[in-house]
């Protein structure tokens, strides 16, 4: 094999063929002519894309590599890291949209040449974005680094000629993280948006002495700036300054910011702009443009070789390192950013926030995200009763577990103002509570990654904070949000968690909306006993008396039948037989303005709406949506589970870990295929297991070859047995928030005894 030739994993020849990890391996055990492994390790070997690429096209299995997959392919296996290999691509995505003739011009030449030539057209391109390459964090790549790379470029060209330069980075910067998840820390594009939204003016603005920036002369730092993604967020700024320990974020954030400015020209496609670190792993774009924002990125370790010392910004946003011991506490015990007390050795997170607050113009705010902990940890408690005291800590907003990683606690928001000289110290602090909001909008709904309701939470917390921002204090919402006098706070643990501040809300809305759930679940339960089924004796052909189904029960216990059998399929091959086709969910973005929601595992498993919504953006294959009639099965967990899809989700996109069955009407009745697939057994027999999971094999799920008219017959049973389940599931809801909020009402005693 020719030396620095793309290699590719079994997940990537997975990706490529459309299948599972689990078909690539049975294909290396029963096909002796499937290509040897030529790097990687015994447990994750790697093979050469050549020879990948031709035994699938001799099998039938693959047409044609696309070109995305075969950039990102070279991409991963070129001579160099693939960050290191991303930083060249960035720099010749550069060129190619800023000199498209030139790029034109210099293709021309073969690949040693190509390589002379692109230090000298880089170095040009890079100097108007990024200032002295002595400083920036973004260095022209030469003859030596480019040379093995040509390849790779030329087709990161090719790709931009079809996606656009942004988007092509994009994409490409998604791959990698996602093939690097224990790398990298990402902030959701919702967070992001967020806390650009919380930094920005509230309008009339700010007092006379500390004027708010015009729209377009914003300034803007991000001390810990990954991948850019917090900076991508805030519209119209004039300069973005970005500094990161790790050079190759550092270079990368620098290179996406470039990409998101105006351009003096392009090849193809429609740039969009990805605005977090999880927005590029998933293809969300934010569109937010920088058109002429000067950028200055830096490496290197923020507190204690600060690459900005003399800085005064409008804005800083920051997701800081959580819990980080090494912070520099040794050597920087004298350093003059500790105006509100040197943190402790185990309160980095307070380092950082001092640190903004060291980098504001006098009136600039500074909104980081933080763990919940730093609100209440004894050792920094007075470095908080000082930030309070001098009015430079405004507002702490608990956010919902799930809402940004650790995805497993309800992550702060800190928003800082910078004191300005003369001015009286706020007498008060906004402490917001969205740590329960869920998807479906209200309180107490599981919670999670997917479950965060990121439109109420953004109405919540700023509808609360631009009245304080303007005014000084805002309206009280019990349970959500309340402006508290900083003299109550300044106790011995100066304890800044906003639920233990908060006045509780209503019960349920008081006696009478307990008194219409009440009325709900009455309704329910009557409903769910006229839907009961009684288990029925079958006649001599097997069928079932659909009238004597809705009488009464048998007087006398019948004798249990023995099981049926019957000649079988399974559900591939009824895949192969045309009579549905599978789809599996979790892919995909959308290029369109509206959302677009998305079905969860989580949503199959209770029973509702899709809660999700999809990112925007350009992906590596379209969402598949939902139609009425299709079937929907989770494939983790080794549960029993498949819901008939109605006129309700239909047009959302399937979401991950979930498999859609498209049944042909003339073939298969939709709920016959998914009660036989809710069977029991039939589960157990098409499950695997693996050391922490249990997955479900739909394909080998079978169900009884019978007639169209007797599937129509079983399908009104199961219909019949969903309607049931459904109304007992919204009883048991309906029950658990009366419980709930007659134990609230008597307990803060807005429900009378």
């Amino acid at each position: 094999m020719p030396e620095n030739a793309a290699e590719v994993t079994a997940a990537g020849i997975a990706r490529l063929a459309g299948v599972g990890r689990a078909a690539v391996s049975n294909w290396r055990r029963r096909h002796a002519d499937f290509p040897q492994p030529v790097g990687g390790t015994e447990t994750s070997p790697s093979f050469a894309l050549s020879q990948v690429e031709r035994w699938l096209r001799d099998q039938g299995k693959l047409a044609e590599v696309p070109l995305r997959e075969r950039v990102w392919q070279e991409l991963a296996s070129d001579g160099a890291t693939a960050a290191t290999a991303l930083v060249r691509a960035g720099c010749v995505l550069l060129l190619v949209r800023d000199r498209p003739t030139l790029w034109r011009q210099l293709t021309t030449a073969p690949d040693t040449q190509l390589a002379e030539l692109l230090p000298v057209a880089l170095g040009e391109v890079l100097a108007p974005h990024f200032g002295a390459p002595v400083e920036s964090a973004v260095h022209t790549p030469g003859l030596r680094e480019l040379l093995p790379s040509v390849p790779l470029l030329r087709g990161v060209a090719e790709l931009a000629a079809e996606l656009g330069p942004r988007d092509t980075f994009e994409f490409l910067l998604g791959r990698h993280l996602d093939a690097n998840p224990r790398q990298y820390t990402p902030t959701p594009p919702e967070a992001a948006a967020l806390m650009a939204a919380l930094a920005a003016p509230s309008a009339p603005g700010p007092a006379p002495s500390a004027p708010a920036p015009s729209a377009g002369n914003v300034t803007v730092l991000d001390p810990a700036c990954g991948t850019g993604t917090l900076l991508c967020a805030v519209p119209h700024a004039a300069v973005l300054y970005a500094q990161d320990a790790a050079p190759e974020l550092a270079a990368l954030a620098g290179l996406r910011l470039a990409l998101h400015t105006g351009g003096t020209g392009g090849t193809g496609g429609t740039g969009g702009t990805g605005s977090t670190d999880q927005s590029a792993r998933t293809g969300h774009e934010d569109r937010t443009d920088h058109t002429d924002a000067e950028i200055r990125t830096r490496a290197g370790d923020t507190l204690r070789a600060d690459a900005f010392p003399r800085l005064a910004v409008d804005i800083v946003l920051c997701h800081p390192p959580f819990n980080e011991r090494n912070w520099g506490h040794d050597e920087l015990a004298y350093d003059p950013r500790w105006e509100y007390g040197f943190p402790a050795r185990t309160e980095s997170e307070l380092a950082w926030a001092q640190h903004a607050l060291a980098r504001l113009r006098p009136g600039g705010t500074a909104v980081l995200l933080m763990p919940p902990a730093v609100a209440s940890r004894r050792s920094g408690r007075r470095v908080r009763a000082d930030l309070l005291r001098r009015g430079a800590l405004r507002a702490v907003v608990a956010l919902p577990a799930g809402a940004a990683p650790p995805y497993g606690i309800p992550l702060h928001l800190w928003v800082l103002r910078k004191p300005v000289a003369g001015e009286r110290p706020s007498p008060e602090l906004l402490l917001v509570d969205t740590a329960e909001l869920s998807a479906a909008g209200g309180r107490d709904s599981g919670g999670g990654r997917d479950n965060v309701d990121w439109t109420t939470v953004h109405t919540t917390v700023l509808d609360a904070w631009h009245p304080f921002d303007r005014l000084g204090t805002a309206e009280e919402r019990p349970g959500v949000s309340r402006a508290v006098p900083v003299v109550e706070l300044l106790d011995d643990d100066v304890d800044l968690t906003p639920a233990r501040h908060l006045p509780p809300p209503a019960a349920a809305g008081g006696t009478a909306e307990l008194a219409l759930v009440r009325e709900r679940l009455a309704d329910t339960l009557r409903l769910t006993a006229e839907l009961t089924p009684w288990p029925h004796a079958r006649d001599a052909r097997g069928a079932r008396d659909a009238d004597d189904a809705r009488g009464a029960r048998p007087s006398g216990a019948a004798e249990p039948a023995a099981p049926l059998h019957r000649p079988t399929t399974t559900v591939g091959e009824l895949a192969r037989a045309g009579a549905l086709v599978l789809y599996a969910g979790g892919s995909g973005a959308t290029a369109d303005v509206t959302a677009v929601p998305v079905l969860t595992e989580h949503d199959v498993l209770a029973g509702r709406a899709p809660s999700g919504v999809l990112p925007e953006g350009v992906a590596a294959e379209e969402p598949v949506r939902i139609q009425e009639g299709d079937v929907v099965v989770p494939v983790l967990g080794g549960g029993a589970v498949a819901r008939v899809m109605d006129a309700a989700p239909a047009g959302a996109a399937l979401g991950r870990n979930l498999q859609l069955l498209r049944p042909d009407p003339a073939a298969l009745d939709p709920w016959f295929l998914a009660g036989f697939l809710r069977g029991t057994a039939n589960a157990r027999r098409a499950s695997s297991y693996a050391s922490t999971a249990t997955r479900l094999d739909v394909r080998r799920l079978q169900l009884p070859r019978l007639p169209l008219a007797d599937q129509r017959r079983y399908g009104e049973h199961f219909r019949a047995l969903a309607a049931f389940e459904d109304a007992l599931r919204l009883a048991g809801q309906l029950g658990e928030q009366l419980v709930q909020g007659l134990y609230d009402g008597l307990a803060d005693g807005s429900v009378p005894m």
